[in-house]
């Protein structure tokens, strides 16, 4: 493995589309899932049925890839499992294509990213991309699992029945409605325009999305990393703004938005980590979770320079952009 995969500290790129609506939705106090993700839920309902492995299953070709390589999964996910069209010219979708690890770029609490490479054997067709596999129930602190569970009850009773129990299946089944939920999560807001990295598909528990980095596998720096002689403060505030805008108005804030999930790739901005999606309007708290992500980076933003004054009007301007005010 090269030392740069190792190290690489974050990934995916940005790519906005358009439009979304608003729903009546459901409340759950504590995270802001609502019922617009029931839809999307419903589509993945496969990956939590009891007789599943939750796990991407092997090609069926007995002659198999290079070995340490694997087949690629693009037609194991459903037409519901992949990203929204019209797709990025870039995604490899060819059933012959082989998937490529090159070792893991960040870990977390509840899940690990990978850099994949997804190339056309014998072509020149390839692309990198980051795959964000959520960890099983033996090896996960998933600390927002109770407030999730409270909202998001399971159409099968003998999944809910495990998961409420924590069972290895149950722990296993609400790592896979996180996946969803960040699946689902990504697909909305690409959609709507905000900055976010294409989701390709999703298998089980684990993500593929865009790798926001070089061609070599050098993945971008979170904000939070940027030196500020390298930073356009100016431009990455009009960007974040319009992004979190465009949040506003479909009725979400990030809810847990900071400069360590926030990328950086050629003065271009990404939000990252979207499974916990606030809806400002159902939760009672919706409010405090929209204030709480602008004050969390703009106190970035300040330490280099930026007028406290800027962060009080944005915040402002979301509140009117959810019309909660």
């Amino acid at each position: 493995m090269s030392k740069r995969f190792a190290d690489s500290d974050s990934f995916v790129r940005i790519r906005p589309k358009g439009g979304s609506t608003r729903r009546d939705r459901d409340r759950d106090t504590e995270t802001g899932h609502d019922g617009r993700f029931d839809e999307a839920f419903e589509a993945y309902e496969d990956f939590f049925r009891a007789d599943d492995v939750l796990e991407p299953d092997a090609h069926g070709d007995h002659d198999g890839p290079p070995q340490g390589d694997r087949w690629s999964t693009w037609d194991q996910s459903t037409p519901t499992e992949k990203g929204p069209e019209p797709r990025p010219r870039w995604v490899v979708t060819e059933i012959g294509a082989v998937d490529t690890e090159f070792g893991i770029v960040k870990t977390g609490k509840e899940a690990d990213v990978f850099l994949i490479e997804r190339a056309v054997p014998g072509t020149d067709r390839r692309t990198l991309m980051a795959a964000k596999r959520y960890r099983d129930g033996q090896h996960r602190l998933f600390h927002r699992d109770s407030g999730y569970l409270e909202g998001r009850a399971h159409k099968e009773s003998r999944v809910s029945r495990a998961m409420a129990k924590r069972s290895d299946f149950g722990k296993q089944a609400i790592a896979g409605q996180w996946a969803a939920a960040e699946f689902a999560a990504l697909s909305r807001l690409w959609l709507a325009g905000a900055a976010v990295p294409y989701p390709v598909q999703i298998l089980g528990t684990e993500i593929l999305m865009e790798f926001m980095g070089d061609e070599s596998g050098t993945a971008a720096p979170r904000l939070a990393q940027l030196r500020s002689e390298e930073a356009d403060l100016e431009g990455l505030w009009e960007q974040l703004g319009r992004s979190l805008s465009l949040l506003a108005r479909d009725g979400f804030a990030h809810g847990d938005l900071s400069a360590y999930n926030i990328l950086v790739k050629d003065g271009r901005l990404v939000i990252i980590d979207v499974p916990q999606i606030v809806d400002v309007i159902a939760n009672p708290r919706g409010r405090s979770f929209l204030e709480r992500d602008v004050r969390n980076v703009g106190a970035w933003f300040v330490a280099r320079g930026l007028s406290e004054r800027r962060v009080d009007e944005l915040t402002a301007s979301l509140a009117f952009d959810a019309r909660l005010d």
